[in-house]
Order: structure tokens, then sequence, then C-alpha cells
């Protein structure tokens, strides 16, 4: 079997200190004033516990800790998280929103999903347990996709806490159906009139639930939006996400830019459930497309992700890079990395020779790059 090449991790320890994962950075360095948020120590607790699954080891399991450790003190007096929190460690917040809660659940999932040390599913298993209430109320169509894929996670490895989110996945499935249905035109196989950010959890969320309901109607709503989105990403055979400049209304010209990680790194790991679900490998293409938009196969024929510190861009503009290393991009860029890898590693499904080998991308600092606004 060929060995796991892991994502370094470099920048990563960089934008992370005592308290936690910092926000934004100004090039490669963190800027301190932008302080924490909870969805993006979330996202790198569900990454870390993916790697201490993978390769066990002490650094692994600190990491783990840290990120851990920050969504046990984001927890509110009454339900739900925090999200912002300031360097000087201050709430700036009185609850957070609901991708918040979505992504917190999503991590805990893995945490419960992992061999980790029972302290932390511990720990985890709590804090879902606490946060079940605030996550029926959640109006957030991603934030209630995520909530799906996390139970849809407790639910393949057999762990308790899934029966208190089945209720939840349920109504939030029947609510992207609905949506989906209400939404959609002859054209337009969406939720919503217009797309806009980290797309592809909604139509991943509807694979997860297909898989455990199939006689519903999620099936039929993800393999839609999934066409729809696949369509309007690929141009030239090269994936090309929808800018968060304009977005993309429906009956409008799709924002070309500014093209943000997250988008690719969602649409790889909804391309892997559709895989799952459907039992065929033609999303395999799609998932092909998005892991090399971070290594140049994209627009403008420029990598965004270093493959030494394992940093990211922050997104790609109509002139080059954003040379901001931000958080969000990074983790989207390390994750994507990471399910390559293991994609890699899966000769008897007929996957490994559809993902693009691990070649040396070209230094992305050494390509064209744009202004780096503060955020």
């Amino acid at each position: 079997m060929t060995t796991l090449v892991l994502p370094p991790l470099d920048h990563l320890d960089r934008m992370t200190d005592s308290t936690g994962l910092i926000q934004h950075a100004i090039h490669g360095i963190p800027r301190r004033e932008s302080g924490y948020t909870t969805d993006d120590n979330a996202r790198a607790l569900r990454l870390c516990a993916r790697l201490w699954a993978i390769e066990p080891n002490d650094r692994l399991l600190a990491r783990v800790t840290c990120h851990l450790s920050f969504l046990e003190h984001a927890r509110g007096s009454v339900h739900g998280f925090h999200n912002f929190l300031s360097y000087r460690r201050d709430w700036l917040d009185v609850s957070g929103t609901d991708d918040c809660q979505g992504q917190a659940v999503l991590a805990l999932a893995e945490v419960l999903a992992s061999p980790l040390p029972d302290g932390c599913r511990a720990v985890a298993g709590e804090l879902i347990a606490s946060e079940l209430p605030a996550l029926g109320a959640m109006r957030s169509l991603r934030a209630q996709a995520y909530c799906i894929i996390a139970w849809g996670m407790l639910r393949e490895c057999g762990d308790a806490h899934a029966g208190g989110l089945e209720a939840v996945a349920r109504h939030a499935a029947d609510r992207l159906v609905e949506c989906h249905d209400r939404a959609r035109r002859p054209d337009w196989a969406w939720f919503e009139s217009r797309m806009t950010y980290a797309n592809a959890v909604l139509p991943h969320a509807l694979f997860v639930a297909a898989d455990r309901w199939p006689e519903e109607g999620y099936l039929t709503a993800a393999e839609s939006s999934f066409a729809l989105l696949d369509r309007v990403t690929t141009v030239d055979g090269v994936f090309w996400p929808i800018g968060n400049r304009d977005w993309y209304s429906h009956g409008e010209e799709k924002s070309p830019y500014d093209q943000q990680p997250v988008e690719a790194s969602t649409m790889a790991e909804a391309a892997l459930a559709a895989v799952a679900t459907r039992g065929d490998l033609a999303p395999m293409a799609t998932f092909r497309r998005a892991v090399g938009w971070f290594s140049g196969q994209n627009s403008l024929g420029i990598p965004l992700g270093d493959t030494v510190t394992g940093g990211c861009f922050d997104g790609l503009t109509p002139t080059g890079v954003n040379r901001n290393q931000g958080a969000e991009s990074t983790l989207a860029y390390l994750w994507t990395e990471l399910l390559a890898a293991t994609a890699d590693r899966r000769p008897a499904t007929g996957e490994a020779s559809l993902v693009p080998p691990r070649q040396p991308s070209p230094d992305p600092r050494r390509h064209a790059v744009a202004s780096h606004p503060r955020h």
C-alpha cells in the first residue's frame, strides 16, 4: 500500500496559540486583533481529530485538546456556542451564528467517531447533548446541513449520540427538500434564489440523508442540485467556483471572483458523498477538479496552497491571489489535501486512479498576487 502523505501543519501551528486558532493573517503572519472564532476552531478540531485517527501521536493530541478546550469554553450560559472571542479573551457576542453551531456539532461528531482517548470523546458527547436545544431552533440551511452530515457520521460509526441528533437531521433534510422544491425552476434546481457560500454542503447533506431514508425524495434533490452546482462551477474543464463579490442569483451572471477556498473544499467532500451514496465513480471527476483548484488548476493557473507550510491564500481575484493566509482558507486546503490523500489509499473502489497524483505544486509565493485586504 502506498505510504500516506499527510498535509503539513506548520502554518496552522503558526496561527495557533494557547487559546486557540487566530482568525485572520497578514500574509503568513497571525493578525492578533482579529481574535478567534468558534467555527474556525471547530474546523481545526475536525481536521486534527481525523489526522489523529490516521496517525496517533502526542503532538496531534495536543492540537485536538487545544481546539476542543476552545469549544468547551465557547459553550453559552443558556444554550449554543459563542463565536467571536477577542484577543483579550472577551466574548464579543451573546450567542453565535447558526453556522457556528453547525460547525461545532460537525467537529464534535468527528471526535466521537474517532478512537481518541475517552476523555476527549466524553467532553464531545457532553457538548453535543447540551447543544441539542439550539440545533432545533436553527434557520440557516447550511447549519442544518452540517447537522445532517454530523449525524450521518455518528450513525455510521454506531455512536449513541446519533439517536439524539436523528430527529434534528430528519427535520433538516425535510426542510432542505422543501426549499429545493419551492425555489426550483426549469433551469434552476437549487435551494434558494441564489448561490452564495459553501454551496456544496447542501447537496452533500441530502446525499447523507438519502443513505438512511432512500424512500424519501432526498436523493432526487441531492442529485439535481449537485448536478447544477457542478455545471455552473465547471468552465473549460477546471473548477471555477462562484465568487463572493456578487454571488450568483438566478437569471443573472455568475460572479467570477473572488473565489474562496472553502468552495473547492466543500465541493470535493460533496463529490465523495455522492460517490458513497450513488455507488458509481462519475462524481470523482468533480472531486478531481476541486482538488486541483488549489494546485493551480483554476481560472488563472495560479496555485493557492503552499505544499511546504500547509498555508493557503485567502482567495483568487481577477488579478491574482489574496496573499493573506487566514484560518478558514488554510483549513479548507488542509482538509481537501487530507481527502485526496486518503482517497489515494482506496484502490479497491477504483478511486485511486481517478484522484490527481500528489505532485509538488509550484511555489505559490512566486506567482502573481493581488492586494491583501484586512480580512
